[in-house]
């Protein structure tokens, strides 16, 4: 991600730093913890983005004519908070399919909603309403698992069928 990345590493590098010259124990956990979480969001985000790339390969070596561009450093809504993470942009003509991932890196970015690690927006260029939500949520078994948030509030595990559907209305 370049120079937010960096940035972020050299604030969390003088925090550890100030809280480990001052004996903040407590901060030094919660420091190690962010440190952990940080890597499973880092893991996850980059898990959905190459399931979205290998299917538009695959629909590429089947000679959809797709276009794809990624952008690091990528800053994007979701409700009231700011996420920082990777775009994912998907190309046929005039059509796009974007998807966004990442979680807030400042406290005025604010927080992930509804007790997740990271957050992700599946959008597709002049149909709002085709659009999905995701949520990064802690799992003890696999460290973390991606959700499909219903309007409803209703979340559903991310299944394949999900990409294949929102690559399926790319194409029609």
């Amino acid at each position: 991600m370049g120079g937010i990345d960096e940035e972020y590493e050299r604030m969390m590098y003088e925090a550890r730093e100030r809280a480990s010259g001052r004996g903040r124990n407590e901060v030094l956990d919660y420091l190690d913890l962010k440190a952990a979480n940080d890597a499973v969001r880092t893991r996850a985000v980059e898990w959905l983005l190459e399931l979205f790339t290998a299917a538009a390969g695959e629909m590429n070596r089947a000679g959809a004519g797709l276009s794809l561009a990624r952008t690091e450093a990528h800053r994007f809504r979701v409700g009231n908070s700011t996420m920082v993470g990777t775009r994912l942009v998907l190309r046929r003509g005039v059509r796009a399919l974007t998807v966004e991932a990442g979680w807030p890196r400042a406290p005025r970015d604010g927080i992930v909603r509804g007790g997740g690690l990271a957050s992700a927006a599946v959008s597709h260029f002049g149909d709002a309403r085709a659009g999905s939500e995701l949520l990064l949520i802690p799992d003890a078994h696999t460290e973390a698992r991606w959700f499909v948030v219903e309007e409803t509030g209703i979340r559903t595990e991310l299944q394949p069928a999900h990409l294949r559907r929102h690559l399926a209305r790319l194409l029609d």
